[in-house]
């Protein structure tokens, strides 16, 4: 039997980072929300566009979800970053033990 490998000791930063999907998918949701509140809350259905078309309230819903999903991911994505920033101050040094085992069959 040989000897085990030497303890091999490194210093490691440690510092926590919010995790980017699920704000952006916060944000998505919030965005999402937000369409459905302003669809309902300016009812603009019942007039006709210079077209002559008229949107029901599915379509309207669909094109301002097609403004508010990306300005929702935008501020999730900028809320994550001003936490990454604010998170990073707090970094810290750990000590980090390798050890090498083997498996001896």
């Amino acid at each position: 039997m040989t000897d085990p490998a030497p303890e091999h000791i490194e210093t490691a930063r440690l510092r926590r980072s919010p995790r980017y999907g699920v704000f952006l998918a916060v944000g998505a949701a919030l965005g999402l929300l937000l369409a459905l509140i302003l669809t309902f809350a300016f009812d603009g259905t019942a007039d006709t566009s210079d077209a002559g078309v008229t949107y029901s309230t599915g379509q309207v819903f669909g094109f301002v979800a097609l403004a508010c999903i990306p300005i929702g991911m935008a501020v999730g994505i900028t809320v994550a970053l001003i936490l990454d920033r604010r998170l990073s101050r707090r970094t810290r040094d750990v000590l980090i033990d390798h050890q090498h085992v083997l498996d001896e069959e």
